[in-house]
């Protein structure tokens, strides 16, 4: 007796790129994201380029957690520890929830790819008004890290014993 596998809840996702350089012709770590996540039958609802200003930041992503349509944001960008990189300290007042274990986890995965330097990635996550959020270092590098080794399971519905999917406003739409 087979079961039945059951159909992928498409999410709508926005897809924001921290950068005071990047424009959309040069943006490859959003880009990729982008095609990560149509091509697992996402829908791309919105992609901003900001630049790295608490300020921006989080009126962009507070506009995309109030609007109704928008269950994931994923962002690229800003979590080191230059002067300029701002990203946590933007979104992460707006978490309703952290989700701890994102950054633990991408920390995890990515000491095989970049050794000790994986302590400098401010890497997070959290829900907001059952918006889930998470926040990529900028490289392309890192964002494929990031989807292949977390995101592309918890975005898909299918995806057992848990996903993200459930938690996010899949029902309002």
């Amino acid at each position: 007796m087979q079961t039945k596998q059951k159909e992928c809840v498409p999410l709508n996702v926005a897809v924001l790129t921290v950068s005071d350089t990047r424009t959309l012709e040069t943006d490859t770590s959003g880009q990729y994201l982008v095609d990560q996540l149509t091509h697992a039958g996402h829908v791309i609802a919105a992609r901003e380029i900001v630049i790295d200003d608490v300020y921006q930041l989080r009126a962009q992503v507070s506009a995309w957690i109030a609007n109704p349509d928008i269950q994931a944001i994923i962002s690229t960008g800003g979590t080191g520890f230059t002067e300029r990189d701002n990203t946590p300290e933007a979104l992460q007042p707006l978490f309703d929830k952290e989700i701890d274990g994102f950054g633990e986890l991408f920390r995890h995965l990515s000491l095989a790819d970049i050794g000790t330097s994986t302590v400098q990635s401010r890497a997070l996550g959290g829900m907001a008004n059952r918006t889930v959020i998470f926040c990529l270092p900028g490289s392309t590098g890192a964002c494929r890290t990031g989807w292949e080794g977390i995101l592309s399971e918890q975005l898909d519905s299918r995806h057992r014993p848990c996903n993200f999917v459930p938690h996010t406003r899949t029902d309002d739409v």
